[in-house]
């Protein structure tokens, strides 16, 4: 993951782009991110090879990691790889909004909206998002949050997790990491559009 990361990064810093600053550079990080098809963008490759591995995980911060559902018989569909923004603790685990359940154009306008509450606008390893279930319940500009928001056990989480930092958060929104069982990516999709009021 590293190395996808550090090629897009390195590509957007020679052509004057400064990941998350401004709409156009979040724009080309978008793109460059969603033309990277490399065998590295698979979760076994990128969980065994990221240096941001952890077992402590922080609200407003983005993580990655494997994840099976303790009643997966019962769910319609599941992410085995999510990818989420950590809101808060939960009952046995956490709650996260994950990103996965978003068509790209969807996430996108989320994530514009998510970088209005983010803690500093260095975009280096100190900078996260001020989140909680009552900012993002109680503004429109939100409301796309709500297919994404889950309940996650912290004894079926199986791998550690691989925290991505702010500078990377638009190559990871478009990386093809989503693992979804039972259903397909349309369908999830067509699920989350119908939740979005």
């Amino acid at each position: 993951m590293a190395q996808i990361f550090d090629d897009i990064l390195v590509r957007g810093v020679r052509q004057g782009q400064i990941p998350a600053r401004t709409q156009s550079a979040r724009d080309w990080f978008r793109d460059k991110a969603r033309t990277a098809r490399s065998a590295a963008a698979y979760p076994a490759n990128l969980i065994s090879s990221s240096g941001n591995k952890t077992d402590e995980v922080k609200v407003g911060r983005m993580y990655h990691f494997f994840y099976d559902p303790k009643t997966k018989q019962d769910l319609p569909y599941y992410d085995r790889f999510p990818l989420i923004f950590m809101v808060g603790p939960a009952e046995g685990g956490f709650y996260g909004i994950n990103l996965h359940y978003l068509p790209p154009k969807l996430r996108a306008k989320l994530m514009d909206a998510l970088y209005s509450i983010t803690s500093d606008k260095r975009y280096d390893e100190n900078t996260k998002l001020r989140l909680s279930y009552s900012i993002l319940k109680n503004a429109n500009k939100y409301r796309y949050f709500k297919p994404c928001f889950k309940h996650y056990l912290s004894s079926q989480v199986n791998s550690k997790f691989i925290e991505i930092q702010s500078v990377e958060w638009d190559i990871a929104l478009f990386l093809p990491t989503e693992r979804f069982e039972k259903a397909s990516k349309s369908r999830v999709f067509a699920d989350s559009r119908k939740m979005i009021v």
